[in-house]
């Protein structure tokens, strides 16, 4: 992904990842589905577009990010702006309380259950490398996973110890 003069360039996880949510999760369905509650133009400021709020929650659930973080890393990262669809050159990010009154708008009308629902309907298992229930929660590169050892001896082995300090400076 270009995003001005870089020459050199590398397509991250994250990257990946969110092309194949671009093309896994059925954006229309759940637009559709949220739509009669979402608020309409009329007297006050105009609502931000329905689709692009939506995937600034999905990234909040995949990624862990609270409000503020979600409006921070959008400013940060060109690569979650293009799946959300924000062109900083034309618009703003939406703030922390815009993401905040979208999330209760979800929350109040329970809107979660259905749209994991929709989700894992979707997606079959074949079709995605990430499983329905992760793509509702997070990508599994978020947190590597690290093995446990067994014993405490297991443990000792593999750590370091200095020979020959006494601890004292000199």
């Amino acid at each position: 992904m270009m995003t001005g003069f870089e020459r050199y360039t590398k397509k991250t996880r994250r990257a990946m990842f969110l092309e194949e949510m671009e093309q896994v999760v059925p954006w229309g369905k759940l637009c559709a589905l949220i739509e009669p509650h979402y608020p309409k133009p009329g007297n006050g400021r105009r609502p931000k577009e329905l689709e692009k709020m939506l995937r600034i929650y999905f990234l909040q659930q995949w990624f862990n990010l609270a409000d503020p973080a979600v409006e921070e890393v959008l400013y940060d990262s060109a690569s979650l702006r293009q799946f959300v669809g924000i062109d900083l050159g034309a618009e703003p990010v939406p703030d922390e309380t815009t993401v905040c009154k979208f999330r209760h708008l979800l929350e109040a009308n329970h809107l979660g259950e259905e749209i994991l629902g929709t989700v894992n309907l979707t997606c079959k298992p074949k079709e995605c490398a990430s499983p329905p229930a992760r793509l509702w929660m997070r990508p599994s590169f978020t947190r590597p996973v690290r093995p446990k050892t067994a014993t405490r001896a297991a443990t000792q082995k593999c750590t370091r110890r200095r020979k020959g300090r006494t601890g004292t400076s000199g």
